[in-house]
């Protein structure tokens, strides 16, 4: 029975097909003919700097490690190392009548809006003050801004 109605590319795709299985089949036939089928060929190994290699690892340089010492999954974290989450910062710009501003943290260089609901004293620009970030609708928003000085001192103009 002749297949019907087939289209030249369905007949290039077939022939494809067709000419694939017949390189695996052929791949495989060579494969037994030189007789490395065996498990010890398909072995790779991995060497202290991580990289798979053919040899075998050399037994001399074995470090043996107790079980007690492993560890599995995340370590604790030291309590000690938790960040301070109070920052410092200059107000750079304070609308106080629309009731926001920016604040440049003093480490990072990055503007944190401050909003006048977050805000414990009232604060104007060129303020030093401390306050908390968290992340905000538009990015990092300052919350519990409290005054740290009233104005910052004017910078010393190199000589």
């Amino acid at each position: 029975m002749g297949r019907s109605q087939e289209s030249f590319n369905k007949k290039e795709v077939r022939k494809q097909k067709e000419k694939k299985r017949k390189e695996k089949t052929d791949k495989k036939l060579a494969r037994k003919e030189t007789g490395k089928t065996s498990f010890d060929d398909m072995i790779a190994y991995v060497d202290e700097f991580g990289q798979i290699t053919a040899t075998p690892p050399d037994p001399d340089k074995k470090i043996d490690i107790d079980v007690e010492d492993i560890e599995i999954g995340i370590s604790k974290a030291d309590p000690s190392l938790k960040a301070d989450p109070t920052r410092k910062g200059i107000v750079t710009f304070f609308n106080s009548s629309k009731g926001y501003g920016f604040i440049t943290d003093m480490e990072t260089r990055q503007s944190v809006f401050v909003h006048v609901n977050n805000l414990l004293e009232s604060i104007k620009e060129n303020n030093v003050v401390n306050y908390e970030v968290v992340k905000g609708v538009k990015g990092p928003t300052a919350i519990k801004v409290k005054l740290f000085r009233k104005e910052q001192p004017p910078k010393s103009l190199p000589e």
